[in-house]
């Protein structure tokens, strides 16, 4: 049979080597030789001996229910085989972490990640941000994440000189170590309607870099099974 969908780069060779890689822009591989962890419902395809588990059995007290925000839970994956992790067709990324790194990443952001790597569950709070606030994990050790965006995102330093203001609906993830607050502006359209309405950024001060997409939108979400 020919045709284009057979190409080598649509092709899933088998892994060399255990982890994560990128299969393509829209998803991402995972060698499993143990177990590791990805958002529930992540998993598009899966071959060899393995096990997805709505709860954890051995990560300690970081993950009783494995909720990052927004009602985004996560699976373990445990056993020997590989797996393929997706989510809407956004584009995929792997962050490499290494001891001393920690990246803070938007709930509806991650899609898997190393169980080499531990996290906390944060939130910030604030009237008039979408659904009363943000939910946040933040992650630290050695170990790969792989976070998910729509479009190609922009990542832009920051630096005690230069803060740097970003729509709460459009961040993805920022250096954990900024500091973070909010700013309110009242937005050019309530200008123009007459009304006093704010508008709500993130502000982050310190040393570090900020992820944006490029949408302020909050994607729609998929209902049903």
């Amino acid at each position: 049979m020919h045709s284009d969908l057979f190409a080598s780069r649509n092709m899933a060779e088998p892994a060399t080597a255990p982890g994560m890689t990128l299969q393509n822009s829209k998803s991402i591989k995972y060698a499993v030789h143990g177990e590791c962890y990805a958002r529930q419902g992540a998993m598009v395809a899966f071959r060899g001996d393995l096990q997805f588990e709505r709860r954890s059995q051995g990560m300690g007290n970081f993950l009783k229910r494995a909720v990052t925000g927004e009602g985004l839970a996560l699976m373990a994956v445990r056993g020997q085989g590989e797996a393929w992790f997706a989510h809407e067709a956004a584009s995929c990324f792997i962050v490499d972490l290494t001891p001393g790194d920690s990246l803070t990443v938007n709930g509806r952001n991650v899609l898997c990640f190393d169980s080499s790597l531990s996290y906390e569950i944060k939130v910030l709070k604030g009237a008039g941000m979408t659904g009363g606030g943000l939910f946040n994990s933040q992650f630290s050790g050695q170990g790969k994440l792989g976070i998910v965006c729509e479009g190609e995102p922009i990542v832009i330093p920051v630096s005690p000189q230069a803060p740097v203001c970003v729509d709460t609906d459009a961040v993805v993830g920022w250096s954990s170590a900024l500091q973070t607050s909010l700013h309110r502006s009242q937005s050019f359209g309530s200008m123009l309607r007459g009304g006093s309405g704010e508008a709500v950024q993130l502000r982050l001060d310190g040393e570090g870099f900020v992820i944006v997409r490029p949408s302020e939108a909050v994607p729609e979400r998929k209902t049903g099974n």
